[in-house]
């Protein structure tokens, strides 16, 4: 990096502490940044999700056939692990997936191959009063799939998970 490229002037972001200390500028600040966001809803995938917090994970059998791992920041972590229903707004829950083979090390062991999916659910019950409060993405390869599969997420989790505030995972204790 050149010194004249340290000297250029860098935008600043201003969000209002009240908004970082609830997570709800995750989106919008990303977006900003230029990242991808999901058709619909806008969400993208939060800088630095990798290092929260297991809420569970998952294994999915055929057609799908994935093995899944659910993070979540901390005000996800907190409503999980103090039981409050409805989620509140700055929840976000990250679902990371992979196909799965035999371990070659271990072999009754089965661990993760290539990736398949990032999906990313946001609660913020102002900008999304349609789908219960909740934002949808999901990404593969860093990019947002479709619209058409977009338009999908909440008729699946409102058919199944209603009563959970629409969430599939359970905490796993």
């Amino acid at each position: 990096m050149s010194m004249a490229s340290d000297l250029r002037p860098r935008r600043r972001l201003l969000i209002p502490a009240s908004a970082l200390a609830l997570g709800l500028a995750l989106t919008a600040t990303a977006q900003e940044a230029g990242k991808p966001a999901s058709p619909i809803f806008g969400v993208t995938v939060p800088d630095g999700y990798r290092a929260w917090q297991l809420i569970a994970p998952a294994l999915e059998g055929e057609p799908l056939n994935e093995l899944r791992a659910v993070v979540g920041n901390d005000v996800a972590v907190k409503a999980y692990t103090s039981g409050t229903l409805p989620f509140p707004d700055g929840t976000v829950l990250v679902k990371l997936a992979w196909q799965h083979v035999p371990s070659p090390e271990f072999e009754p062991a089965t661990v993760p191959d290539r990736a398949t999916t990032v999906q990313v659910m946001v609660k913020d019950a102002k900008r999304y009063p349609e789908t219960g409060g909740w934002g949808f993405g999901r990404f593969v390869d860093g990019k947002p799939v479709d619209e058409a599969q977009h338009q999908t997420c909440f008729a699946c989790h409102e058919a199944r998970v209603k009563d959970r505030d629409y969430v599939f995972t359970r905490y796993a204790r």
